[in-house]
Formats: C-alpha cells, sequence, structure tokens
C-alpha cells in the first residue's frame, strides 16, 4: 500500500525550519503474526519532540536523522493478524509521523470511542492530562486557599493544571501570550488573574495578582518568566518543572537570575518529572480526570489542523504561540464512529 512519511533530514539550530523535515513516499510491509495495519486518524504534535530533535543526552533517545520522527498517534485497524485486534478498531500508540503504519498489538492499546471523543486519548485523557494530574498533585500538592502559579496557562498541559488547581481551592493565576488566551483562561476555565507576558511587566503583573506570594508555582516555559515567578514564592513553596519551552531553541545555555537562594530560604521544593516516572498509576489519573471531566469540573480545548501534509505547520506553530490547548493534526476521517 501507497503510504507517506515525515523525516527528520538535519538537526535543528535554533528555531526548527521546514527545511530540517522531509516528506517521503514508501509502501507498507506485509503484515506478520500479531501484527496490524493502521490508519492514523489523528497524531499529536508536543513541545517535548524538539528536544528529541538535537542529539544530546536526555530523558528519551533523540530522533535518528533520515528515519520518520515519531509521537502519539490514534489510529483505526485497517488490517488484521492479530487476535486482539479486529479489522475497524480504534487504537492509541506512540508511533511514527506517517499515513499507515504497522505495529505489533502490544506496542498499541484498543479504545472505545463511545467512552470520550477519539482525540481525547491524545489530550485531557492521555499524557497531557496525566502530566498536569501527577505533576500538579505529587509535586506541587496545592492546598486549599494557597496561591498557584501556571505559566505555559493556555497550552494543553496548563489549562488541566490550571482547573485540578481550582477543584482543590487553591487561587488559580495564569501566565500566557495573548488577550484571547487571557480571555479564555479567566472566563472560560475559572482562572482567578491570568497575565499577558508580551504586554505587561510579568515581575508587577504578578505581585499584583499574588498579593499572598506564590506557594506553588507548575513550570512550563522556564526563562525570564520563570525568574519573575521563583522571585515571589512562599516558605515551603513547591515548583514542578514540567518543560522549559522559552529555552528549547536556544543554541548557547541560557544565562539569568540564579535562584538557589530564593530556593533555600524558602525551604522550597524545585523537582523536574516526566509524566512516565509515574507510568504505574496511569490508570487511577485516567479515571479521576475521566470523572471531573464528566462531572464538567473540566473543561478542555483542541486546536486541530486538517491534513498531513500540515503536521509541520502545526508543530512549528508550538513554539509561536498560535495553539490554545491541545494540538493536534486530523490525517484521515475515521469509520463506522
Amino acid at each position: 500500500m501507497k503510504n507517506e512519511r515525515i523525516l527528520l533530514v538535519n538537526r535543528p539550530k535554533g528555531a526548527p525550519q521546514k527545511s530540517d523535515f522531509r516528506f517521503e513516499e514508501t509502501s507498507t510491509p506485509a503484515l506478520e503474526s500479531n501484527q496490524v495495519l493502521l490508519k492514523t486518524i489523528y497524531l499529536s504534535v508536543d513541545p517535548y519532540m524538539r528536544g528529541r530533535m538535537s542529539d544530546r543526552k536526555s530523558y528519551v533517545p533523540p530522533f535518528q536523522l533520515n528515519e520518520p520522527i515519531s509521537g502519539g498517534i490514534v489510529g483505526q485497524v485497517v488490517e488484521s493478524r492479530s487476535g486482539e485486534l479486529a479489522e475497524g478498531d480504534f487504537v492509541i500508540g506512540n508511533l511514527a509521523w506517517q499515513k499507515y503504519n504497522v505495529a505489533s498489538d502490544a506496542e498499541v492499546r484498543k479504545l472505545d470511542p463511545s467512552l470520550a471523543p477519539l482525540t481525547a486519548n491524545l489530550g485531557v485523557l492521555g499524557m497531557t492530562g496525566l502530566t498536569a494530574y501527577f505533576g500538579l498533585l505529587d509535586i506541587g500538592n496545592p492546598q486549599e486557599g494557597e496561591t498557584v502559579v501556571v505559566s505555559g496557562a493556555a497550552g494543553a498541559v496548563g489549562t488541566i493544571v490550571g482547573q485540578i488547581a481550582k477543584i482543590k481551592g487553591a487561587r488559580v493565576v495564569g501566565i500566557a501570550g495573548s488577550d484571547e488566551k487571557i480571555s479564555y483562561l479567566k472566563d472560560e476555565l475559572g482562572f482567578d488573574a491570568a497575565i499577558n507576558y508580551k504586554t505587561e511587566n510579568v515581575y508587577e503583573a504578578l505581585k499584583a495578582a499574588c498579593p499572598d506570594g506564590v506557594d506553588v508555582y507548575f513550570d512550563n516555559v522556564g526563562g525570564e518568566i520563570s525568574d519573575s515567578v521563583l522571585a515571589l514564592i512562599n516558605k515551603g513553596a513547591r515548583i514542578p518543572v514540567c518543560g522549559q519551552i522559552a529555552l528549547y531553541n536556544l543554541e548557547k545555555a541560557d544565562v539569568g537570575p540564579r535562584m538557589q537562594s530564593q530556593i533555600l530560604i524558602n525551604s522550597a521544593l524545585m523537582k523536574g518529572f516526566i509524566v512516565s516516572d509515574y507510568a504505574a498509576h496511569f490508570e487511577e489519573g485516567a479515571i479521576e480526570l475521566a470523572k471531573w471531566v464528566k462531572e464538567g469540573k473540566i473543561s478542555y480545548s483542541e486546536n486541530i489542523i486538517d491534513g498531513f501534509e500540515n503536521t509541520i505547520d502545526a508543530f512549528l506553530g508550538l513554539f509561536s504561540g498560535e495553539n490554545t490547548g491541545k494540538q493536534l493534526v486530523k490525517v484521515a476521517e475515521p469509520e463506522n464512529v
């Protein structure tokens, strides 16, 4: 069967460019025992993928040059030699950016499209939601009446973090990059305050929005924004470090204020984490998130771009703040849903 995939052909210098990628036509191999042929329905683009494009040590191996990029994909079985999966079934897995993938039944997990929209499994009920859930509750541990600040607050993780913090009774302040996002955070998600880092002095705006200081800072961005937040932390503050999107495209090491003294004098906890650290507890997290979504306590936003040919544009848009909520690409129409 004719196929198409996206290869990484250059390691980006600074911000990724379209020339760092190449579309390639190929064919799908014949199925072996316990394998399925999957048509990609939705694929996820995520900031962490930028780190995998550089050849340096990280928590996951780098993407290989002239090989397909991979990420979260919802696919539909179009041919099966598996006893576990039948034609028409929907699955999720970490698979190549291709229109069609061949995978073993052990590499994917079957989905029930009647329980939640297919896209939710790549967002609020998937790695995105679980990242917010475990990072905030295990490391941040927000208490009723405390102040929680979230950077990258209008992104896929940040929107869920803020809503979980509200469920726990905290005061929530978000930092985002447009007036539209600020309105979304306050008017639709119930954030108590929100700061536009592109038009406001973040430090001064934070002082006004957090008169009692900051008890929990969920850090998605790093850089100067995080410097401003960390200057306002309280005694015993907790800082889950989830991402550093402001630094991903830098060619030289970032130099800024040294915040160790703030951590020391406030007896604060600053801990980095990867969602896979909590793999043994994914099921309990997904159950709780699904319950909150069903009860209307968590809403979620998706920015879906149509067409496999627009995948690179969708990815590059992450670094210019074009998306609100989870960024997805719709590759094909699902059948029999």
